[in-house]
């Protein structure tokens, strides 16, 4: 238990700082406020009760809206079923540049990685007819071997040419998205009577049944982010392949001495992080976003990089960070049609928390903590490789 608390005593002070700073934000830059300077007073207790109304508008807008709830109760958990919308893709991505980091590799692309798995569960979605379970499964699959293919290439060129995996990962993003924009514009993909990039929507026999209700947008891929999670910690912590990528990740030369390839190891975790990434771009096509459009990767793939980092590059832990990425993306709407705050901020508060979380050293100094386990920080592991 003890063990449990240090690791996440960092994320969570982390988070804690960031949401202090934002509220300050929030607060200065309410014109209510700053006329109330000449009382100090009224001033810290306007500033209070406006960031309090900007957060407050955050958890309706991400957990439970009681307004909703006075006609429906089930109703008043749209916005959770939101937040599980938004993150289970992100959950998939972040497994994705996680396990990379455990194999001592940065996987930037995650987010051609995601346009790649989304190409071809969009594809298999609308092209053919298959039977319900199948049809889903096909698709799948398809997402999972396209994206892992994307992905297990930039182990290969890392493993025989040693070209950095940054660099072409960052490449494969832009020939990723701009492939996904001529794909678009071809006859297969364009959706007939239109000539704008999008492609018709998957059949309906692919798609993921929702959890709770035609009404809310939850769906079994939710439950597919959580399994590929407890298989992902399986893989790392009681497999021998897990055990020779953290191998490989650790020390790359030890690694190659005591006879384990390298090279394969390094091209086999960039296919299962590629698979991973693939995995939520089929989870978004079938699940939420039944069209596949030029804008369908979001901005998942760089997020995942900030998910992994406040979930320390562990299953669990970005299982919570996607959420909680997942419930700022969908409290921001809210918090900023109620409270005009700026949707902006929900772009500040994720920043904060990745400068926080990248200088532990900070976050030790503002609470005075000494014995707090960096354990695997990605901060001072992930980036060295």
């Amino acid at each position: 238990m003890k063990k449990f608390l240090s690791k996440i005593t960092l994320p969570a002070l982390a988070f804690t700082m960031a949401l202090f700073v934002s509220g300050i934000l929030v607060a200065i830059s309410d014109s209510k406020v700053l006329a109330l300077k000449s009382s100090p007073l009224s001033m810290l207790a306007e500033a209070f009760s406006t960031a309090g109304s900007a957060y407050w508008a955050l958890f309706r807008g991400s957990i439970f809206d009681p307004e909703l709830a006075k006609a429906n109760f089930i109703e008043g958990f749209y916005p959770l079923s939101e937040t599980i919308v938004a993150a289970s893709p992100l959950i998939l991505t972040g497994l994705s540049v996680a396990l990379a980091f455990k194999a001592g590799l940065f996987n930037i692309g995650a987010q051609g990685q995601f346009i790649a798995g989304a190409i071809g569960a969009s594809f298999v979605g609308f092209h053919f007819e298959l039977p319900i379970v199948i049809h889903s499964i096909a698709a799948i699959a398809a997402a999972l071997v396209c994206a892992g293919l994307y992905g297990g290439f930039v182990g290969f060129l890392k493993a025989r040419t040693g070209a950095h995996e940054v660099i072409v990962t960052i490449m494969l993003n832009y020939v990723a998205g701009y492939f996904l924009l001529w794909i678009l514009s071809t006859s297969p993909f364009l959706r007939p009577g239109r000539q704008d990039p999008l492609a018709p929507e998957v059949r309906m026999s692919s798609r993921l049944p929702h959890l709770f209700g035609s009404e809310l947008r939850a769906n079994l891929g939710f439950f597919i982010a959580l399994l590929a999670a407890v298989g992902i910690w399986w893989l790392l912590n009681r497999s021998t392949w897990g055990f020779k990528f953290r191998a490989v990740g650790a020390n790359a030369a030890a690694s190659k001495t005591a006879g384990i390839s390298v090279g394969r190891s390094t091209t086999t975790v960039m296919f299962i992080a590629g698979a991973l990434a693939g995995l939520g771009g089929a989870v978004q096509i079938l699940g939420s976003e039944p069209a596949l459009t030029a804008g369908v990767g979001g901005t998942f793939g760089f997020d995942a990089i900030t998910v992994a980092l406040l979930g320390r590059g562990t299953p669990l832990g970005t299982v919570f960070a996607a959420l909680l990425f997942g419930a700022l993306r969908a409290g921001g709407l809210t918090m900023q049609a109620s409270t005009e705050t700026p949707l902006d901020l929900i772009l500040v508060i994720q920043a904060l928390v990745v400068l926080f979380i990248a200088a532990p050293a900070l976050i030790k100094a503002i609470f005075r903590l000494k014995n707090v386990d960096e354990g695997e920080a990605l901060a001072s592991k992930g980036w060295n490789g």
